[in-house]
């Protein structure tokens, strides 16, 4: 019972971690390195990110410096950043692309708060899911007489406060980026 809970609140965290990183992914009118994770450049064939290819530097607030390692490759990072989703145009001087992240408008900021939001709410269902799944395990170890009834309640209850806890924590993770976004 007790591994059962451990690899449900465990779950539950990997959850958490990947809204965290999520949010790391945002563009909030700051240069940020992590806008770049999910860029992969096709290099010789195989799909690789930008950071194994290239220094990427944060120069000032607003810019963001990608300096390759092979100047060759300059015209293929630029072309995949540009078939992206970060929705920034590169600058290329023959030697390094510069990203210029511009000021976030109203709108692009509800915009965002619409987006952190939804990724809030997806974590909340992965946690249930997790609760959800957790339950119906005590249940199978009920039905195979490894549990007693009131060892399945106990075990609710307490995948229940897990639950809880990690909404709630959800919430308060979207809540501050929500003013983060807000304050820039």
């Amino acid at each position: 019972m007790k591994e059962l809970l451990n690899e449900t609140e465990e779950k539950m965290k990997k959850s958490l971690g990947h809204l965290e990183y999520e949010f790391t992914t945002i563009r909030a009118g700051r240069a940020n390195p992590a806008v770049l994770d999910k860029v992969q450049v096709d290099y010789y064939g195989v799909p690789t990110p930008i950071q194994q290819m290239a220094a990427v530097s944060v120069s000032e607030a607003h810019i963001l410096v990608i300096q390759p390692w092979d100047v060759t490759t300059l015209k293929a990072i630029e072309k995949a950043i540009l078939a992206s989703d970060v929705g920034i145009t590169p600058t290329n001087d023959g030697k390094v692309l510069r990203l210029v992240f511009p000021q976030l408008t109203e709108d692009r900021r509800k915009e965002l708060c619409k987006s952190i939001k939804k990724l809030g709410e997806e974590t909340k269902v992965a946690v249930r899911n997790v609760r959800r799944d957790s339950i119906e395990k005590m249940k199978a170890m009920k039905k195979n007489l490894e549990l007693t009834e009131d060892e399945v309640k106990d075990g609710e209850k307490k995948v229940q406060k897990l639950t809880d806890k990690y909404c709630a924590q959800s919430d308060q993770m979207v809540s501050e980026k929500e003013q983060e976004i807000m304050s820039i």
